[in-house]
C-alpha cells in the first residue's frame, strides 16, 4: 500500500513538472542598464519573481496559452507584453522613466493619496482592502496613517486632535452627509461605501484646497472607478453574510452594481460577545455607479442604499438590569457629477448630491423619528493660462432639513431645523520650472441661519530639493457650523474656526517613500454650554477655544526584501480643548498622544498566498476619575492590536480569504463609566468599557465569473 502512495506521489510530481513553463529575461533602462526589484508577475495570478542586481528574472508558471506578461518599477512607466506563454522567455524588457517620480514638484502637504496615478501616493486602492484589521474598510485602513487617533470603540475618522465630525466625506467632490453606518455608543462602525468601487482615495489631513470647506480638521475624498476593465460577476460568501457585484458595458456606457447582506446572529451564536444583542445587527445594502462618455466629458451617476437594525441591552453601573437600546436606519444618497472640456484649455465639473436618513430610536421611555435631507451642488471650472498658471473658480450650495417627531418622559414633541450654507472659492496655481509651485485660494461662505459671512484664505508652497525630495508649507482658515443638536438649541451662534499651519518633507525613490510633517493647529469660537446634555435650557456660546500641534512620520518599503512590503507610521499629538461643557482647558478623550501602526504584507509564490500582519498602539485616553481631584484627571492604559489575514488563490477565479484581529486577545479598556453616587466607604464604584469582542473572526470565499478566464478576485484581497 506504502508504495503504491509513493508511486501516486510520484507521478503527480512528474506531470506537474512537466505542467510547468520557465519564463526568464532582463529587466533595464532606456540606457541599458538593470533595474534590481522590479516586479514581474502574469496578470491575474500570484505566479511572478522580483529581478535581482542585474536586473534578471526567472520564473515557472502551470497557465497556458495567451497571457499578458507585467513589468512594474517605481519611477518608470509599467511594461505588459502579451503572447504564448511559452514565448514569454530570454526576454530583454527596456522601461522608460515615468512623470509619476518627483522630476517635477508636488504639493503635498497635508494630504496623503491612495491611488495607482499620484505622484506622491503613501498607498494604494489594493492597500485599502489588504490591510490586516481593516476588513476592507476604506477607513478602517486609513487609521493606520499618521495623522489618525485609534478610536476602537469608535471607528469613525479623528484627525490631529479634531473630534470625528470635523472630517467631512466626498465622492467624486460631492458630499456625503452620513458616510457611516448607524450604531450604539462604545460600538464601532463603518464606512457605508464599498472599496472596490472606487479609483483613489484622497486623504487630507490638513491644509487642504479652497474647494473644500465645512470642515475644521480633516476631508476625505473618494473617486469612483472612470471605466471598467471587462464585464464579470463577483460572488461573496462570509462568515457574516453575502453579497454580489455586477458589472455591464455596452457602448459608451457601463454599469457596476452590488448588494450585500450581514446578520451577525450565527456569527455570535459561535463567539460570545460583551454586548447582549436581543436582535443582532443586520445590515441590507447596496451600490451601482453608472458612466456615459461623451465626446468632450464623462457622466457618472452613483447611488447607494442601505437599512441597519438590531436592538440590545447596553450595560450600566447605575442601572442593574441595563439599559435597553432599539434602532432603525435606513439610508439613501444619491450622487452625479459631469467632468468635461471646454476647449480652450478650459475644464468643467458639475456635481449634485442628495441624501435622505431616516433613524428610529427607542431606548427606555424615549421614542425618537428623526428625518435628514440634504442637498449639496456644485460647480467648478479650470483655465490652464500655459505651463506654469493654472486658475480655478467654483460656486456650491448645501441644504438641510431635518425633521424630529418623538416622545420623551410621555411628552411628545416636533422640531424642524432648516439651514443652507452659499460658498464660493477661487484658486491660482504656479508653477516655476519644475522646482517650485505655490497655490493662493480664498473661500467666502455664508451661513443662512446665522446670516453670517466667513473668507478664508488658504495658501500652500512646495520646493524640490532634489530629484528625489521636496520641502512643501500650508496654512489655511477653516469653517464649521456648530453640530446640529447646539443649532435647534440657539440660532444666534457663530461658526466654529480653525488655522492650520504644516510643513512636510516628502522623499522617494525605488518603492520607497519617506514622510514627515510638523503641524499647528488653533481653534477658536468654539461651542461652550454648561448642562452635561443639550436642552432647551442650556445656555450655549462661542467662547470656546484650542489648539493642537504634532509630528507625523511614515516610512513605506516594498524593494528591500523580496516579495515583501511594509508601512510604518507614527505621530506625536499635543491637543488640548476647552470646549462644550469642559471646566478646564485638557486634551479631550478621542486625542491620544503617541499613535504608531505597522503593516507588513507578504507574498509566498509558490503556495500562491498572502499574509498580512498589522500592529497598531496608541496611548491611552484622558477620562475624569471622581474619586481623586480634577478633570479629566486619569488616562486608560494604553490600546493594543495585533492583527492577522491571509488570502489563499485556489485558482484563478477563487480566493479563500480569512482573519483574526486582535489574535492575541489584548484586554484593551477604552473608558470607564461611574456610579452616579458613592458606596458606603464614599468611594466611586466604576466598570471598563472595552471591545465588543476581544476577536474578531472574518472567513470569506470569493468567486470572479467573466470571459476572460486569468481575472480572478486577486484585485479584490
Amino acid at each position: 500500500m506504502k508504495s503504491i502512495v509513493l508511486f501516486v506521489l510520484a507521478l503527480c510530481t512528474y506531470n506537474l513538472v512537466l505542467a510547468q513553463t520557465q519564463l526568464s529575461g532582463k529587466v533595464t533602462d532606456q540606457k541599458g542598464n538593470p533595474l534590481m526589484g522590479a516586479n514581474v508577475f502574469l496578470d491575474g495570478s500570484y505566479d511572478g519573481a522580483t529581478t535581482d542586481e542585474l536586473g534578471i528574472f526567472n520564473f515557472s508558471t502551470e497557465l497556458k496559452g495567451i497571457q499578458t506578461l507585467h513589468v512594474s518599477y517605481i519611477s518608470f512607466e509599467d511594461a505588459y507584453i502579451k503572447n504564448e506563454v511559452n514565448q514569454l522567455n530570454n526576454l530583454q524588457i527596456p522601461l522608460k522613466e515615468s512623470v509619476s517620480s518627483l522630476e517635477q514638484v508636488v504639493l503635498s502637504a497635508g494630504s496623503m493619496d491612495a491611488s495607482d496615478n499620484s505622484k506622491a501616493a503613501v498607498l494604494t486602492p489594493m492597500d485599502i482592502v489588504t490591510t490586516a484589521g481593516a476588513l476592507g474598510d476604506v477607513v478602517g485602513a486609513l487609521q493606520t496613517l499618521p495623522g489618525t487617533s485609534s478610536n476602537a470603540n469608535d471607528g469613525r475618522l479623528f484627525v490631529r486632535g479634531g473630534d470625528a465630525r470635523e472630517t467631512q466625506v466626498f465622492i467624486d467632490g460631492t458630499r456625503v452627509f452620513q458616510p457611516f453606518l448607524s450604531t450604539a455608543n462604545n460600538t464601532p462602525t463603518r464606512g457605508r461605501n464599498s472599496p472596490f468601487l472606487f479609483k483613489g482615495v484622497n486623504f487630507s489631513t490638513g491644509g487642504y484646497s479652497a474647494e473644500y470647506g465645512e470642515a475644521l480638521s480633516s476631508v476625505l475624498n473618494l473617486e469612483t472607478i472612470d471605466k471598467p476593465v471587462e464585464e464579470e460577476i463577483n460572488l461573496q460568501f462570509m462568515s457574516v453574510g453575502t453579497g454580489a457585484a455586477l458589472t455591464k458595458i455596452w457602448d459608451k456606457n457601463s454599469l457596476s452594481f452590488n448588494a450585500n447582506y450581514i446578520n451577525l446572529k450565527p456569527y455570535q451564536a459561535l463567539i460570545s460577545q460583551q454586548v447582549n444583542f436581543k436582535k443582532p445587527i443586520q445590515i441590507f445594502g447596496g451600490e451601482t455607479v453608472f458612466r456615459h462618455q461623451f465626446k468632450k466629458g464623462l457622466l457618472k451617476t452613483y447611488a447607494a442604499l442601505s437599512y441597519t437594525d438590531f436592538e440590545l441591552i447596553q450595560e450600566d453601573i447605575n442601572v442593574l438590569e441595563g439599559v435597553f437600546l432599539g434602532l432603525k436606519n435606513r439610508n439613501t444618497y444619491i450622487n452625479s457629477s459631469y467632468n468635461g472640456t471646454l476647449g480652450n484649455n478650459w475644464k468643467v465639473f458639475g456635481g449634485l448630491s442628495v441624501s435622505n436618513d431616516d433613524t428610529a430610536i427607542n431606548q427606555e421611555g424615549t421614542a425618537i423619528d428623526s428625518e435628514d435631507n440634504s442637498l449639496h451642488v456644485k460647480l467648478r471650472i479650470k483655465k490652464k493660462i500655459d505651463n506654469t498658471i493654472k486658475l480655478m473658480f467654483g460656486v456650491e450650495q448645501f441644504k438641510t432639513r431635518i425633521d424630529d417627531d418623538g416622545i420623551i418622559l410621555n411628552q411628545a414633541f416636533k422640531n424642524t431645523l432648516k439651514n443652507s450654507i452659499s460658498a464660493a472659492f477661487a484658486e491660482g496655481k504656479l508653477n516655476i520650472g519644475t522646482s517650485f509651485v505655490a497655490k493662493f485660494g480664498i473661500r467666502a461662505s455664508h451661513t443662512s441661519i446665522f446670516s453670517k459671512t466667513t473668507f478664508a484664505p488658504r495658501l500652500s508652497l512646495a520646493y524640490k530639493t532634489s530629484n528625489n525630495g521636496q520641502l512643501a508649507l500650508a496654512y489655511g482658515n477653516f469653517y464649521q457650523n456648530p453640530e446640529n443638536s447646539v443649532i435647534k438649541v440657539k440660532k444666534t451662534l457663530s461658526p466654529e474656526r480653525a488655522s492650520h499651519f504644516l510643513i512636510n518633507y516628502l522623499y522617494k525613490k525605488e518603492q520607497r517613500l519617506f514622510r514627515a510633517e510638523v503641524y499647528y493647529k488653533k481653534y477658536d469660537d468654539l461651542i461652550k454650554y454648561d448642562n452635561e446634555n443639550i436642552n432647551l435650557s442650556t445656555r450655549v456660546n462661542n467662547q470656546g477655544n484650542g489648539k493642537a500641534s504634532g509630528l507625523d512620520l511614515f516610512w513605506r518599503d516594498g524593494n528591500s526584501i523580496k516579495n515583501f512590503e511594509y508601512w510604518a507610521s507614527y505621530s506625536y499629538l499635543d491637543a488640548k480643548r476647552n470646549f462644550r461643557n469642559y471646566s478646564d482647558e485638557a486634551m479631550p478623550p478621542f486625542a491620544t498622544k503617541h499613535n504608531f501602526s505597522l503593516v507588513t504584507k507578504y507574498f509566498i509564490t509558490d503556495w500562491r498566498t498572502q499574509v498580512g500582519v498589522t500592529y497598531n498602539f496608541s496611548s491611552g485616553r484622558s477620562f475624569t476619575n471622581p474619586n481623586i481631584t480634577g478633570f479629566l484627571n486619569d488616562k486608560t492604559k494604553a490600546f493594543n492590536d495585533l492583527s492577522v489575514n491571509f488570502a489563499y488563490l485556489i485558482n484563478q477565479q477563487k480566493i479563500l480569504f480569512c482573519s483574526v484581529s486582535n489574535v492575541l486577545g489584548f484586554n484593551n479598556v477604552l473608558d470607564y463609566q461611574y456610579a452616579n453616587s458613592p458606596n458606603e466607604n464614599g468611594f466611586f464604584n466604576r466598570r471598563a468599557i472595552g471591545q465588543p469582542a476581544k476577536r474578531f473572526f472574518f472567513v470569506g470565499f470569493f468567486w470572479t465569473i467573466s470571459k476572460n478566464k486569468s481575472k480572478n478576485q486577486l484585485d479584490n484581497l
